[in-house]
C-alpha cells in the first residue's frame, strides 16, 4: 500500500501532518515516509509545545545561517538564492525518511510526538512525502 502526501509550506517552519498520516494507515506493520526533495527534512518531535519547533528552527537557522552570513561564505552553490545550499546542509543532517510501526491502524508515536516537515527554504513550495505500508 502506497500514497503521497503533498504539503504546502509557507517558508522556514515545521508543518505537522500526523492526522493526514494517522487516517491513511491501515492494520499492522511498518510505515515508510521519505520527503523527495533536497532542502527539507522529516522529524518525529514534540506536538505539544510549539517553542519546541521554534527553537529547533532558531537552532538550525544558527547553526547553518544563510550563504548571505559571512561565515558562510566559503559556499560555491549560490545560484538559487542564499538559503538554497543551507537548506540542503540542514537535509543532509536531519531524516528524510521515517519508519514508524503501525499496531491495529495506529501509529505507535509517544503521547507527544508528532510527524513533521521540516521546511529549510524561505520561499513557498509544495512538497511530497511517499508513504509506504508494509503489512504484517
Amino acid at each position: 500500500m502506497h500514497a503521497e502526501f503533498k504539503i504546502s509550506t509557507r517558508g522556514p517552519a515545521l508543518y505537522e501532518f500526523t492526522r493526514d498520516v494517522s487516517r491513511w494507515v491501515t492494520g499492522t506493520g511498518l510505515l515508510t515516509l521519505m520527503v523527495r526533495h533536497t532542502s527539507c527534512s522529516l522529524l518525529i518531535q514534540e506536538n505539544a509545545d510549539p517553542d519546541v519547533q521554534r527553537d529547533l528552527q532558531a537552532f538550525f537557522q544558527r547553526l547553518v545561517p544563510a550563504a548571505d552570513d559571512p561565515s558562510m561564505k566559503y559556499l560555491v552553490h549560490r545560484d538559487e538564492g542564499p538559503d538554497d545550499m543551507p537548506a540542503h546542509i540542514k537535509a543532509a543532517m536531519l531524516p528524510v525518511s521515517l519508519s514508524i510501526p503501525v499496531v491495529d491502524g495506529r501509529m505507535q508515536l509517544g503521547t507527544w510526538q508528532g510527524v513533521y516537515l521540516f521546511e529549510h527554504r524561505t520561499a513557498p513550495h509544495s512538497r511530497s512525502v511517499a508513504a509506504h505500508m508494509s503489512q504484517m
